[in-house]
């Protein structure tokens, strides 16, 4: 899909880090092995979305990576399209039941391994939100965006989609000044015991989670759940 050119002002990269060419590194040989060692598993996971949703088999969105630089996410899709007739659905009307179990087991992520071997993000950072987020950020907030998107972060280890907007912001920014290589480790590690446990998949009241107007964290049901697909 193509890339929207919204003209937006940027945020600034963070300043580098002795850290940050080894975090690159370990970004691309993880990316490797861990398509290597997951690509059987995303056969068969392609072959079930192909078979239950049709094709595509991904799911393509713009989203803002570091400096606020739009690229686009890729992930299996988890959601059937709405009829034309339909109108506006609800995100938890379009879920299938192997939408809500790739969604759960955090499988619809593996695709986007692709996203950091390209550059586009790392494997621990802030998770990639949609590029009309930027506007409604915080000056603080905004700092999420000085490093790359991370396909696992701070945030979703300390609860995911059940924090509200400010606790999700706040750790992204906490993460931005404290990363490193042990800081990276322990997230990873954390990440696996967060999949295992099935913590924080949705916000209350929500199939994913509600989308971010910049209100300080309050949930908005009325509107809708466009942060993930």
């Amino acid at each position: 899909m193509p890339v929207p050119h919204t003209v937006i002002t940027p945020p600034r990269h963070a300043p580098d880090t002795p850290y940050d060419p080894v975090k690159r590194l370990f970004d691309v040989v993880g990316a490797v092995v861990l398509l290597v060692l997951t690509a059987p598993l995303m056969a068969v996971v392609a072959l079930l979305v192909a078979t239950s949703l049709g094709r595509p088999v991904l799911f393509r969105q713009a989203r803002a990576g570091r400096g606020g630089a739009p690229f686009v996410l890729v992930k299996f899709r988890t959601m059937r399209p709405p009829a034309p007739e339909q109108g506006r659905v609800a995100d938890g009307d379009r879920l299938t039941p192997l939408g809500r179990w790739l969604r759960a087991t955090s499988l619809d992520e593996l695709p986007t391994l692709w996203n950091v071997l390209r550059g586009e993000m790392s494997l621990v950072g802030p998770r990639p939100l949609l590029p009309e987020y930027l506007e409604r950020y915080s000056p603080h907030q905004a700092r999420r965006h000085e490093v790359r998107p991370g396909v696992t972060g701070l945030a979703q280890v300390r609860g995911r989609n059940g924090l509200d907007w400010d606790e999700k912001l706040d750790l992204d920014v906490r993460y931005v000044d404290n990363r490193g290589l042990r800081f990276d480790l322990s997230i990873l590690a954390a990440t696996v015991v967060t999949v295992l446990r099935r913590d924080g998949i949705n916000a209350e009241g929500s199939a994913t989670a509600h989308e971010f107007l910049g209100t300080h964290g309050r949930p908005v049901p009325a509107r809708r759940d466009r942060t993930a697909a």
